[in-house]
């Protein structure tokens, strides 16, 4: 264990951490199998000893959430904006697209700051703004809003995390591991417990 220790202090006391935490975080808005919580917790955990330093680390989570967020939705504007024109009227998928377009017509901001802390969520919540055309100009102001919450909230896990075990570092990034995952669990029970209680409401009408 010591030398894992060993080797994310060496790591993080690099120059060049603060470039791997914008591109581990601006690729995991696109591809969320990459690990942008971890690294971010795990900067910020080791901050706690003044190398890193967790401001940098902030600012370079919240860019690169940003800048992965932009690509995704540029990615969605291009592909998927053709996509949903060729469904035929009527059919399910043009219905699906309809109802995505209102959605985000009337809860863009809201929906892409929630959808920012679920790892899947937000691929596919920005590839949908971009394939229904959402304002640019909305956009990024939504997304800055919601990558720097992120950022911050990641952020300040791992650095109180770090505080709270302080003789023990890989207990303080494994506790704000933990603590992330729960909370990413409990946003996604709480919204899936909406959705079917909206879903009930409907049937009954």
């Amino acid at each position: 264990m010591e030398s894992v220790l060993d080797l994310l202090r060496q790591t993080v006391t690099s120059p060049w951490v603060y470039l791997l935490i914008f591109a581990l975080t601006a690729v995991d808005a696109v591809v969320p199998m990459v690990p942008g919580e971890a690294a971010v917790i795990t900067a910020a955990v080791l901050a706690t000893s003044g190398n890193p330093d967790v401001v940098a680390v902030l600012a370079s989570a919240a860019l690169g959430a940003i800048v992965g967020d932009h690509v995704s939705y540029a990615i969605g504007r291009g592909g998927g904006a053709r996509r949903l024109t060729r469904f035929p009227e009527g059919s399910r998928r043009r219905a699906t697209s309809e109802w995505a377009r209102r959605a985000v017509d009337r809860r863009g901001g809201l929906i892409l700051t929630t959808a920012r802390y679920l790892p899947g969520g937000r691929t596919a919540v920005t590839l949908t703004m971009g394939a229904v055309r959402y304002p640019l100009r909305s956009f990024l102001l939504f997304d800055t809003i919601a990558a720097v919450s992120w950022a911050l909230y990641n952020v300040l896990l791992g650095y109180f995390g770090g505080l709270a075990f302080e003789r023990d570092p890989l207990r303080g990034i494994l506790a704000g591991l933990g603590l992330s995952v729960v909370v990413t669990v409990l946003i996604e029970t709480v919204r899936r417990a909406r959705r079917r209680a909206r879903h009930r409401a409907t049937a009954r009408r």
